[in-house]
């Protein structure tokens, strides 16, 4: 009861029922489904329900059109496919928010052949009898890397937990503290190792660490030996890093596995076109890694996926028998845009077929041809909008190459209205276009577009000006 002790009416009787709601958006919205605007609908209605408890006043949140209104858009948000196409103007070319590595058009048309029908998965064809899913796959593998044998599972924290948890399960494994990492989503090193049932020993210090801390740290219970690759940061200054070689040196003497979590590798050497040699993995166990593991979907430019390299079949072999192997294990579907997208590095296409290697390498001449003729065509349909091309740097992004930049050419377009406003109505493009922001201007990177997305660019931009 309010002070004149009067009953105080609930503002939330006011707002409309579900059923006359739903009807609301039909009348706005008939091309979706019933489910999708029913459940728009009920969403609608607790939102404004909590706004009324929370704010003691309805405002607009009762108004009947503005329900219908955000019904509608939480229905067309829910029944609109997911994950949908984007158009990635970033420059960045694996954005982890942008679903990393685009399959190439090859390994796009191998995954809807599995998909369509029944497919020889786990049949081996020429004895009838029952096969093994991933050998294709490991054979190709072995033959790119030069390794005894390999495995493929379904991402790389899965690979590295696999191999923490088949060697050193109720034992020791010594790692750096410089390289104790975490990685995208709040994924720390240290929790997928006791996730894998493993006792981590820290040696050295953040920038700091000798030969001699891990000599000194290894004891009876020690399991193995890792490396992890610091994929999404670097060190300088007064640093001290126990290189891979050194590490293997030590494993040897004392009879311990030395494992490396790669992060993203690559299986192309790409030195000499400017790349880190540290990113090549079958030169990682040519210095004496045991077991190597790094994505699929970065560097490699396939699906998502976590390969492991290994020196001694035997490794492999104890790999596959752990029970784990199952349920990290890759379906047809992720199986089918690996084996196209490894046959691509096989045949020595992949720098020309797969998307990420063809963007990685593109040059900065035929990039600035590129955002200078783009520029024309937006600045002859945009009147209103001040358009220029300069040179930019960007990164690899998705964790790989840290600190490593390629040098690029962008068009900066700065609106009337602004070029977050720009920006925001780009992300509502039918497909959606994700550029950079920076100096008020919408920033625009040909390396992340192919040829066909910039009249969809061009488009969008067009609608965001008028």
């Amino acid at each position: 009861m309010n002070p004149e002790g009067k009953v105080k009416s609930d503002r939330r009787r006011s707002l409309p029922s579900v059923d006359r709601l739903i009807n609301e958006i039909n009348g706005l919205r008939p091309d979706l489904p019933v489910w999708a605007r029913t459940s728009g609908a009920r969403q609608a209605l607790s939102e404004a329900r909590k706004r009324i408890v929370r704010d003691d006043e309805d405002g607009e949140a009762g108004r009947d059109a503005a329900l219908v209104e955000r019904g509608a858009a939480l229905a067309a948000e829910l029944a609109r496919a997911h994950p949908g196409r984007v158009i990635n103007a970033t420059g960045i070319v694996l954005h982890t928010n942008l679903g990393r590595a685009p399959l190439a058009p090859g390994a796009a048309r191998a995954v809807e052949a599995a998909a369509r029908g029944y497919t020889d998965l786990e049949l081996d064809l020429a004895s009838g009898e029952r096969g093994q899913r991933t050998s294709a796959v490991a054979e190709k593998l072995r033959l790119l890397s030069g390794a005894a044998d390999a495995l493929a599972v379904n991402n790389n924290a899965a690979a590295v937990w696999l191999v923490l948890s088949t060697f050193a399960a109720g034992r020791e494994v010594v790692v750096s503290r410089g390289e104790l990492v975490e990685i995208g989503g709040s994924f720390r090193v240290p929790e997928i190792m006791r996730s894998a049932g493993v006792r981590l020993v820290e040696v050295g210090t953040t920038n700091r660490t000798h030969p001699r801390d891990y000599e000194a740290a290894i004891g009876p219970e020690t399991g193995l030996l890792l490396k992890v690759h610091r994929s999404n940061f670097s060190q300088s200054g007064f640093v001290r890093e126990v290189s891979l070689s050194e590490l293997a040196a030590i494993g040897a003497a004392r009879g311990l596995p030395v494992v490396e979590d790669l992060g993203s590798g690559t299986l192309v050497d790409l030195t000499a076109r400017g790349l880190p040699a540290e990113a090549y993995a079958p030169a990682r166990l040519r210095q004496g890694a045991d077991v190597v593991c790094f994505s699929g979907d970065k560097l490699v430019g396939g699906p998502q996926a976590g390969l492991i390299l290994v020196a001694d079949a035997e490794h492999a072999a104890a790999m596959r028998s752990n029970p784990l192997a199952r349920a990290l294990r890759l379906d047809k579907l992720a199986l089918a845009a690996l084996d196209w997208t490894l046959a691509a590095h096989l045949d020595g296409r992949a720098e020309r077929d797969v998307p990420v290697l063809r963007q990685l390498l593109a040059s900065p001449e035929v990039l600035e041809q590129r955002a200078r003729a783009l520029a024309a065509r937006i600045g002859a349909g945009a009147s209103t909008a001040e358009v220029s091309v300069a040179s930019d740097r960007t990164f690899a992004g998705g964790g790989s190459l840290p600190g490593f930049e390629l040098p690029s050419w962008v068009v900066c377009v700065r609106p009337p209205g602004g070029a977050s406003r720009c920006a925001a109505a780009l992300r509502r493009a039918d497909p959606p276009v994700l550029a950079r922001v920076r100096d008020d201007a919408v920033v625009l990177d040909p390396r992340t577009l192919e040829p066909e997305d910039e009249a969809f660019v061009e488009a969008a931009l067009k609608a965001c000006l008028d």
